[in-house]
């Protein structure tokens, strides 16, 4: 292979976000593009891994404190995927349901061995390899210390040489953790302590951020924001900017294809409007609302970054101010957000109703069957959900932040080149304005009807992004 993609997450195998269909998807254009890739993520107990045929391709250990811990890489057999994936199955690490917690919520309370498991489970594997990867590819924190390691821990130093990429999907999460678990490490050069510190603790982001060849953000406004709002790290990251650069996310347009999604109940043929129709009309099997009514929809994390916790508030006021919408919600987080949106299930029957659950088919389903998708996000690096709506005819209405800039153009811009609904300010004023805006271009049919089409037309799809991609691994290579 000559690009190994190492990340927690990639679909269909283990996903909690966007980071996994970035993975999922990024491997198989490189593929195409004649840029061989494959990708390395834990071997956890998800339903789609549990169902999946092995063979194992090395067996090893690595040591973790006072202990040798066992492991194997796997590779997952089948063709369907279009690139080798492979498993680090770690016992006791990883065979257990979740991905980075519990399915109730909770914490496994051993995130910091696990990280350290995943990452030297590779590494090992890696060095005893005949031919090695050309690059290593490192997505997120949970990555982050491998660009370290190759470099400074005398165990992985042969290494050294193979230029590493860091992605970073999301700046919020460093992964820090207190020196006290310094013990935990392989033992590493005690000079190069200072490239483990951020703020007196080891941060895995920061790390990886001083220590990759290459670093990028999965869209150019992330980039930006991230100079400025990164949760401590902004004079780093503008140091270290030389480095640094946005690639907008695509999507997989397999995958999210309404004339041939598996998962909706009405696949696109001609008339935009009846697959529309029908679609939502199919809705109505799971959730209680008017569909005589335009729907806004949130799928997602429920989560602070997300703007989850601005819904509650926005849904009370559009629907106590008398604007006649449904607001559906799909997704999970916050216990506390749960309970607020149940009350309030409750208490505005026929216009809201909720799934605290995570479900894929029905993700597709309410792509296809809604008529706005609703994105309040606080940070979003990239977002790949309102491309999926755009692919599907939901138009989106969004915060301008992120890549949510970068990939929705407001329907008020000049001539006819507008994509969605934008507002500005994280305020239940400024959103409520905008789902206004939305309720009016629902009641002009001509217009609805032209601006679906228009947004069903473009073009998101991972061949450019690839592209460039597969540009800067040319330049880490020369």
């Amino acid at each position: 292979m000559k690009i190994l993609q190492i990340s927690p997450e990639c679909y269909p195998a283990a996903k909690a976000g966007g980071l996994g269909d970035v993975v999922g998807a990024l491997p198989k254009y490189l593929n195409r593009a004649g840029v061989s890739s494959a990708v390395v993520i834990p071997k956890y107990q998800t339903k789609w891994l549990n169902q999946q045929q092995y063979s194992t391709v090395y067996t090893g250990t690595f040591r973790l404190f006072q202990a040798m811990m066992p492991f194997t890489i796997e590779r997952v057999l089948g063709e369907e995927l279009e690139y080798p994936l492979y498993v680090a199955n770690i016992p006791t690490k990883f065979d257990r349901p979740g991905i980075y917690q519990p399915e109730d919520g909770s914490n496994f309370g051993d995130e910091i061995e696990r990280s350290l498991c995943f990452q030297q489970a590779v590494l090992v594997w890696i060095r005893d390899m005949e031919e090695k990867p050309q690059i290593l590819h490192c997505h997120d924190h949970v990555t982050g210390l491998i660009p370290f390691m190759i470099k400074h821990a005398p165990e992985y130093k042969i290494l050294g040489n193979i230029p590493t990429m860091f992605t970073i999907h999301n700046g919020e999460y460093h992964g820090a953790y207190s020196w006290t678990k310094m013990h935990l490490l392989p033992f590493f050069d005690a000079n190069a302590r200072g490239l483990l510190d951020w703020g007196n603790a080891i941060n895995p982001l920061a790390t990886a951020i001083k220590t990759s060849w290459k670093i990028t953000t999965v869209s150019p406004t992330y980039l930006e924001e991230l100079k400025t709002s990164s949760n401590g790290l902004e004079g780093l990251i503008r140091s270290e900017g030389h480095k640094a650069i946005g690639i907008l996310n695509g999507i997989d347009t397999q995958v999210w294809d309404p004339s041939a999604d598996t998962y909706i109940s009405h696949k696109l043929k001609r008339a935009v409007h009846t697959f529309k129709s029908k679609n939502k009309a199919e809705l109505l099997n799971k959730f209680h609302f008017d569909p005589n009514l335009p729907t806004l929809t949130f799928i997602g994390r429920l989560r602070r970054e997300k703007g989850a916790d601005l819904l509650p508030g926005l849904i009370r006021q559009v629907l106590e101010s008398g604007l006649e919408v449904a607001f559906l919600i799909l997704g999970t987080g916050e216990l506390s957000l749960h309970q607020e949106l149940q009350y309030l299930k409750g208490r505005y029957r026929g216009r809201l109703d909720v799934a605290l659950e995570y479900n894929e088919g029905l993700a597709h389903q309410l792509y296809a069957g809604s008529d706005f998708l609703l994105m309040p996000s606080r940070v979003e690096p990239c977002g790949l959900n309102q491309m999926y709506a755009m692919r599907y005819g939901t138009i989106p209405v969004v915060r301008t932040v992120g890549g949510l800039r970068d990939t929705v153009i407001d329907l008020g811009s000049p001539g006819e080149i507008g994509r969605g609904i934008r507002f500005d300010q994280f305020t239940t004023g400024d959103a409520h304005h905008a789902v206004y805006r939305a309720y009016q271009l629902y009641h002009e049919k001509e217009e609805l009807g032209k601006v679906r089409k228009r947004i069903m037309s473009q073009n998101f799809s991972w061949e450019k992004s690839a592209s460039d991609y597969a540009a800067i691994y040319d330049q880490l290579l020369s």
